[in-house]
Order: structure tokens, then C-alpha cells, then sequence
């Protein structure tokens, strides 16, 4: 009778706790969001995370404020999104440089990008664009190639910092190219564009969204994308694959993460509203205005993608002499 009495209690335990996490779950949210984004505001994580946090705070019915913490390629705000309490109300908006180039450049590198975060939502893929200061002669990338050849460091080029996605992006197309070019790292995306407006740098390898009204308004000029097809937005840029380098493509990738222990309702949940917001012809209008392509998923598709990232650029990480000492 004993055994049957501990077993009847151990079933009421379960079936308690069972009840307590439906019932977080169906009261969350019941407070604002925190979405910090791990860089300036102005690049392309900011744009797009502000899309998202605007969709999820009217579907929510909570705010969802974004908070931009710059600093270390992105690292700082992605270890501060990872020593936060696991209960969904800190999200972070990471990208392929924080969980995919950072663990490869940083020895001391204070989050693991795997097991420190539950994977929540891919958002999008943003192709990057090669952009050049009008200064330089180059109109396409086979003429860039060689001018950058006849004059070797003698060119540099802008990031949102080390281990960023326009990083990864250019010394992959450096590594291909054979070509020295200067890395000149940056705490985000937009003082980039502004020094390469003022003609500080030569050229850039950004995401669409920070660059486009800078292509737009003729103050940079386009030479290629790193997509593996053109863009809607920019029709008539080559691709860099169909400019002499077959195979090359170098996407950004964003995408919703939460600190590991996160309950998987909550996740579960957060990833239903994303991928809803993903759909909405709103959202999908201003993703394709801003050159990013929506990526609707599952948390455990997200997750996988991570893990794939992180073995394809180890090769580019150590041609390019990218880690850090």
C-alpha cells in the first residue's frame, strides 16, 4: 500500500507542476519584451528586429522594446542575452557573425552559441552587396579584382566589427579572389556607411537593408551581391557567382534566440506569433523592399542551421587568419 500511496503522490506532483507550466504559459506574456540586438542601431539586425518586435507587440499584446547593445562584434549583447533569466521576456536577434564567426575567431569567447541558447525563430536571409566609394574606378567586380590586385593593402574595407556577416562575407570573396584588401572593423554597420560616403574607406560588403539608400541616392556604387541569385530590389547587380566565381554565396542569416532553459511552450509559442508575423503581406512587402527573404521555420530546423553554420565557415575563418589571439 506504501508503494501505491507514493506513487499516487508522485503522479499528483507531476500533474501539479504539469498544470503550473500550462498556466505560465497561458498567462505569458505579462509584461514587456526585451529584444536586444547586438549592434548599432541603423544595420541591418536593428532593421530587421524592429519589423519583428513591431508584429510581435501587436499579436502579444505587449511591447516588445528593443535594446541595442553594441560592442565586441556583436558578443557583448549576445553573453548578456545568455546570462539572462530563461523565462522569455529577453530575446535576442542573432545573426550568423554572432553564432556562427564568433565562436570560430574568439578564444575566449564568453557564451557557447549552441549550448547557451534555445533556438526560437529564423527570421530571414539577407544577401549582402558589394559597394564601392565612386572614387574607385572599378564598374564591375572583375575590375575591382584587378585594381585591388595592382595595389595590394593598399584598399580597405569596413565591418560592423570583427567576426560581423559582411566580415565572413569579404574575406570569403578575398579568399577566392586572391586579393589583399584592409579590414577595417567598425561597432556596427551605419558609421560604416557613413565613413565609406565620405570616402574614408573604399568599399564595404553590407547587408542590403543598411546599404540600399545609399545605392539608391548614387552616393555608393553597387559591383555585386552574394546571393546566389539577383535581387528584386537591385535587378541589374550581378551576382558575384555569375561574375566569374561560381558557387560563391554569403547570406546573412537572423534569427530569434532565447537563453537555454527557456520553457518549450514559451518557445513553442513565440514561434508560432514569429512565423505569423513572417507571413503577413506587411512584413513580407517590407522584407522584400529591404532585400531579406523570410525564412519560416521550426525552432529545431533553426537550431540544426546553426550547427551546419558553424562547420561551413571554419574554412574561411582560417584562410582569412580571422581569429583573434
Amino acid at each position: 500500500m506504501k508503494n501505491g500511496w507514493t506513487s499516487l503522490l508522485l503522479c499528483s506532483v507531476l500533474m501539479c507542476a504539469s498544470n503550473a507550466a500550462q498556466a505560465q504559459v497561458s498567462s505569458w506574456p505579462m509584461r514587456p519584451i526585451r529584444l536586444v540586438v547586438p549592434f548599432t542601431p541603423g544595420g541591418s539586425s536593428d532593421i530587421l528586429g524592429r519589423a519583428v518586435a513591431q508584429k510581435l507587440s501587436e499579436s502579444l499584446g505587449q511591447p516588445v522594446v528593443i535594446e541595442n547593445v553594441a560592442g565586441a562584434g556583436g558578443a557583448i549583447g549576445t553573453d548578456k542575452v545568455a546570462k539572462s533569466k530563461a523565462d522569455g521576456y529577453t530575446l535576442l536577434m542573432g545573426h550568423i557573425g554572432t553564432h556562427a564567426v564568433n565562436p570560430l575567431i574568439m578564444p575566449k569567447l564568453p557564451y557557447d552559441p549552441v549550448n547557451d541558447f534555445a533556438a526560437v525563430a529564423w527570421v530571414a536571409n539577407v544577401p549582402n552587396v558589394l559597394v564601392v566609394h565612386p572614387s574607385v574606378p572599378a564598374q564591375t567586380l572583375k575590375e575591382l579584382i584587378d585594381y585591388a590586385r595592382s595595389r595590394p593593402g593598399q584598399l580597405n574595407y569596413g565591418t560592423g566589427g570583427n567576426g560581423s556577416a559582411a566580415h565572413l562575407a569579404t574575406e570569403y570573396l578575398k579568399m577566392v579572389s586572391k586579393t589583399f584588401i584592409v579590414h577595417v572593423p567598425y561597432r556596427g554597420a551605419a558609421p560604416v556607411m557613413t565613413d565609406l560616403v565620405a570616402g574614408q574607406i573604399q568599399m564595404a560588403f553590407p547587408g542590403v537593408p543598411v546599404s540600399n539608400s545609399f545605392v539608391r541616392s548614387g552616393q555608393v556604387r553597387p559591383i555585386a551581391v552574394s546571393s546566389s541569385k539577383r535581387l528584386p530590389v537591385l535587378p541589374n547587380v550581378p551576382t558575384v557567382a555569375e561574375s566569374g566565381f561560381p558557387g560563391f554565396e554569403a547570406d546573412q542569416w537572423y534569427g530569434i534566440m532565447a537563453p537555454a532553459g527557456t520553457p518549450v511552450d514559451v518557445v513553442n509559442l513565440l514561434n508560432q506569433h514569429i512565423n505569423r508575423a513572417l507571413a503577413a503581406p506587411d512584413l513580407r512587402e517590407r522584407f522584400d523592399s529591404e532585400g531579406a527573404v523570410a525564412m519560416p521555420t521550426t525552432p529545431e530546423a533553426f537550431a540544426g542551421h546553426i550547427t551546419n553554420a558553424l562547420q561551413r565557415w571554419r574554412p574561411v575563418v582560417e584562410a582569412g587568419n580571422m581569429r583573434q589571439q
